[in-house]
């Protein structure tokens, strides 16, 4: 099993200087005295905890990278070369109604009052990392534009420096959450929908109360965790007064900025940064059947809750306790995740990996459904960026798996279209654009579509990221319709897990998904044998 050393990775940018490396220590199998570095240990020993994150933060996201013995790439889609299920009541299969074009990727979600999407996938958490903020503009609108849902994430409000709070520290004005629902709203198409996440932290400033009062907002997720770390959220702040301002509002703030000691290495510039640290949670039944009930009372149409990649335990608890609430959306992100800041060798050593977690995910849905309760509607996370994994996440957890929320993917889109607005203002476009065009008419493959969609007046207000995450989720939801028609299902109700074989018997024993070569082998048989 090729896993990777624990002391040099690119998002620590850090390495190794020699060629061999011990592969439990990750240390050089020759350890050279006078060595410059560049490994984990060599930069910890002057810049300490500093190597606990992926960096620079603000400027990336990171990706766990660690080979698990399973995972989706061990799982191969089925094709067959006869039926049609799903297509339009009365329509008869056959070749000239039964083409790719025509499969309905349309998906909802929701126990009762339901929220319906263009394509079966949705953003992560875009929460209080830096990343988020200063992108928000192009993943909203583009997310609105492409009809998908996009989950604003936790501590938004509590970092936000023009944050007034009334005197028992509840939120008043929170422009930065206004401008992130402003810019969704303006483009909502009618599917998906924006909500807003909360955790301790926002819980105790009054996040809810505020976004449903002067936003009307009709959906709050409840966080327990996610599928990066095992903590709270956390981002940096490089200012003093920042950190000091974050820690009056009740943040965990490391080095304590209020330390005399820590003042005078800020001053003399060894400290060059502080972390906010969100606290943990600490989930019980009657904790969690209360907070939904208070937020129901608040006004809330839907409540959904995202966890993460923690115990057996703690996801059986997230499906039951869901299915009692009536939670209308439940979200499990499996290790290693995604992030804008978590702990590197956390995201890289922690939690249930993906296709483990949702494969029990599956099991205890289906534990539920047996005993004649209902399943809440599943989302499942944690490493998915293309058509195939969105495919197989949907047939693994069929029927109770409506969408996959994606994280990374789906900022990446937002990011090359803003900067690819700035090439074109510098006049500096990599040969790699370049050789599409000049402009974004000439770039964009789906410009003419975006402008159909806002109109010819509002089109020069679309920001390039937003067009870029429009032409991804049209890659997505199109490729997603070459699958499926070839599975011949042509609409997401239809996917099964009969769509779906194990490539190794390894797999075949976590995800309950026959090995290959045992998949429609009785059916094979009879074809055989038949006289």
């Amino acid at each position: 099993m090729n896993l990777q050393t624990p002391n040099a990775n690119d998002a620590t940018r850090s390495a190794n200087r020699s060629r061999n490396v011990v592969p439990c220590s990750g240390l050089c199998s020759r350890c050279l005295d006078g060595c410059k570095g560049n490994c984990e240990v060599f930069r910890a020993t002057f810049r300490g905890r500093e190597l606990i994150y992926p960096g620079p933060f603000g400027e990336v996201t990171a990706g766990g990278d660690k080979n698990y013995p399973v995972d989706y790439s061990h799982l191969n889609i089925q094709g067959y070369a006869n039926g049609a299920e799903g297509l339009p009541k009365g329509v008869a299969p056959g070749p000239d109604t039964a083409r790719f074009p025509a499969v309905n990727t349309e998906t909802e979600y929701g126990w009762d009052k339901k929220v319906k999407m263009s394509a079966p996938i949705f953003t992560g958490a875009l929460g209080s990392t830096e990343i988020a903020r200063k992108n928000w503009e192009h993943f909203a609108v583009g997310a609105a534009i492409s009809g998908v849902t996009i989950v604003c994430g936790e501590n938004v409000c509590g970092i936000d420096p023009a944050l007034k709070l009334s005197a028992d520290k509840k939120v008043v004005e929170a422009p930065d959450m206004d401008r992130r629902i402003a810019a969704y709203k303006r483009y909502h198409t009618g599917n998906g929908e924006i909500l807003i996440q909360m955790n301790v932290e926002d819980t105790n400033l009054g996040v809810a109360e505020y976004i449903i009062n002067k936003h009307k907002i009709e959906t709050i997720e409840l966080k327990w965790g996610q599928g990066a770390k095992c903590i709270g959220g956390e981002i940096k702040v490089a200012q003093l007064e920042r950190a000091l301002e974050l820690q009056r509002r009740g943040y965990i703030v490391t080095p304590d900025p209020s330390d005399p000691i820590t003042q005078a290495a800020y001053k003399s510039g060894a400290i060059k940064e502080f972390e906010r640290h969100s606290r943990l949670g600490f989930v019980t039944e009657e904790g969690f059947m209360n907070e939904v009930a208070r937020l129901r009372k608040l006004g809330y149409k839907r409540i959904t809750l995202k966890t993460g990649a923690y115990s057996l335990k703690e996801l059986a608890m997230a499906i039951k306790y869901c299915s009692k609430a009536k939670i209308d959306l439940l979200t499990i992100d499996g290790a290693s995740g995604g992030t804008g800041m978590s702990p590197w060798r956390m995201m890289e050593e922690w939690g249930v990996p993906s296709l483990y977690l949702h494969s029990a995910a599956y099991e205890y849905a289906s534990v539920l459904a047996k005993n004649g309760e209902r399943v809440p509607d599943l989302a499942f996370a944690g490493g998915f960026s293309s058509e195939d994994g969105v495919f197989k996440a949907l047939a693994l957890g069929a029927p109770y798996v409506k969408a996959v929320c994606m994280g990374r993917a789906l900022m990446i889109p937002g990011m090359v279209g803003k900067n690819i607005a700035q090439w074109i203002k510098d006049k500096d476009l990599p040969k790699t654009v370049a050789e599409y065009g000049q402009t974004p008419e000439e770039i964009f493959v789906n410009y003419e579509k975006v402008k159909d969609i806002v109109g010819a007046a509002e089109i020069k207000n679309i920001p390039l990221g937003a067009i870029g995450i429009y032409s991804y989720a049209d890659k997505i939801k199109v490729g997603l319709q070459q699958l499926m028609a070839g599975a011949r299902k042509f609409k997401i109700a239809a996917v099964t897990r009969n769509e779906l074989m194990s490539l190794t018997e390894e797999c075949a024993k976590v995800t309950k998904i026959p090995y290959l070569m045992d998949c429609y082998r009785d059916e094979a048989m009879k074809i055989l044998t038949a006289k």
